[in-house]
């Protein structure tokens, strides 16, 4: 599916926008935003975007629109395109220049008193430049969504999505960090070397296993927050969500067995927070063998995907393979969470009419409800890394704010992200990870 734009100019007789729905909806085409570009005498111009399956569809009903009489389609786009055209960050100062007395203050010479201060005591960096409120997201472009290994310049998209989430969500400002090195020893160094810029590393889009290595290295080497969203970010939501699904439908999340279909970076790092979360038995499956001494040293139990679909009271598949899992594999009463995107392993009406308590795909879990306040709770709280108690008081106070109706919160809702915030950065000083001196202040 794609959304594609049309622009129409229309001319001014009744019922002219009503032929046009119309028309759209005999193509089978679903309608969204529809905003007004330009209103003439004659005339208007407006813009419509529908989803679409393909171009050849899309193609279809820019052809249906033409054929209204008083309607010219413009031109069309895949809105995406439209919305990525000149990139989706900019840097931009927080101080306007306006006078000599700024210019002394921001630069000489009032900078080099700064500067010497931050030189004989480095805990001030976060208080007098934005590196304690600014985090790096960094990629090699290895394992980029469902795309594999598109290389860091096509990962950039991405990363820049991701950025503006930070700042929207969290305030806080990220660089997309683009590491043209796919061996582990290129990546740590180049991470480390460019490290003094920032408060917080995200790392993001790495492939497994070099992902696991390269996390463990950095969180070792450096004295700032580490963290692969594609493993905890994760994993911090699909918990969340576990946790309300298993309240809804009456199921003990501890007492439960809980079973993976696959251990890539994020099926791993879900199993791996599930133990770590206290449930009683987890399992996993995974054709990929290499995975499986990582998971059993975890507590991790490996079974085929069919013993763990015949066992757990709880599913989460992250393969990768839509349609993986058969209708006849649901077991009764069972909660079932198929994250791949964007076609799950099984949909969410097939696993709910074949027995299952409780299912839901990946267009309802997704970490944007985690990466940002778990990154803002720990530069508020000047911590040097995630720790377990950080991640696991993200996962409760997602589930916390979901409604009765709801898996998880809206990620939309700022609220939301201050509230995942304000548990981290509680978890870091209750577990004294937090680091008040290197805190940066306003944030």
């Amino acid at each position: 599916m794609l959304d594609v734009t049309y622009r129409v100019q229309i001319r001014h007789r009744p019922g002219q926008l009503a032929k046009i729905a119309g028309a759209i909806g005999d193509q089978k085409g679903l309608i969204g935003d529809v905003t007004t570009e330009k209103l003439a005498r004659e005339a208007t111009v407006r813009e419509i975007t529908v989803e679409v399956r393909d171009d050849e569809h899309g193609e279809a009903i820019a052809g249906a629109l033409n054929e209204i009489d008083g309607v010219d389609v413009l031109w069309q786009r895949d809105r995406a395109f439209l919305r990525h055209e000149g990139g989706k960050l900019t840097v931009e100062a927080r101080i306007e220049v306006r006078t000599l007395q700024d210019t002394r203050d921001i630069y000489t010479p009032g900078v080099a008193r700064v500067a010497q201060a931050i030189a004989e005591d480095p805990a001030q960096l976060a208080r007098y430049t934005m590196v304690g409120r600014t985090v790096a997201i960094c990629t090699n472009g290895t394992r980029v969504l469902g795309l594999g290994d598109i290389g860091p310049r096509g990962a950039m998209p991405v990363m820049e999505g991701k950025a503006v989430f930070y700042r929207q969500f969290a305030g806080i400002s990220a660089m997309p960090i683009l590491i043209d090195a796919s061996d582990p020893d290129d990546f740590v160094e180049t991470v480390k070397r460019i490290a003094p810029t920032f408060g917080g590393i995200h790392l993001e889009d790495i492939s497994a296993p070099e992902c696991f290595e390269i996390e463990q290295r950095l969180i070792e080497d450096l004295p700032i927050p580490v963290m692969h969203d594609d493993v905890h970010g994760t994993a911090v939501v699909v918990l969340s969500a576990a946790i309300v699904a298993c309240r809804q439908v009456g199921i003990d999340l501890r007492e439960a067995t809980v079973g993976q279909i696959g251990l890539g970076a994020a099926g791993f790092g879900i199993a791996g927070l599930m133990v770590d979360g206290g449930v009683d038995r987890v399992l996993a499956s995974d054709p990929n063998e290499s995975s499986h001494a990582r998971a059993r040293e975890k507590g991790i139990e490996i079974r085929e995907a069919d013993e763990v679909m015949a066992e757990a009271d709880v599913v989460v598949a992250t393969t990768g393979r839509p349609g993986l899992i058969e209708p006849e594999m649901v077991r009764d009463g069972q909660v079932i969470l198929a994250l791949t995107n964007p076609d799950p392993e099984i949909r969410p009406d097939d696993a709910l009419a074949a027995g299952a308590a409780f299912a839901s795909d990946g267009s309802i879990v997704n970490n944007v409800l985690g990466y940002p306040g778990i990154f803002r709770g720990a530069l508020l709280a000047g911590a040097e890394d995630i720790n377990l108690e950080m991640k696991l008081a993200a996962a409760r106070a997602i589930a916390d704010l979901a409604e009765q109706s709801e898996l998880v919160p809206d990620a939309l809702d700022p609220t939301v992200h201050e509230h995942v915030a304000d548990a981290v950065k509680q978890a870091a000083e209750d577990s004294g990870a937090a680091r008040p001196e290197m805190a940066p202040p306003g944030l």
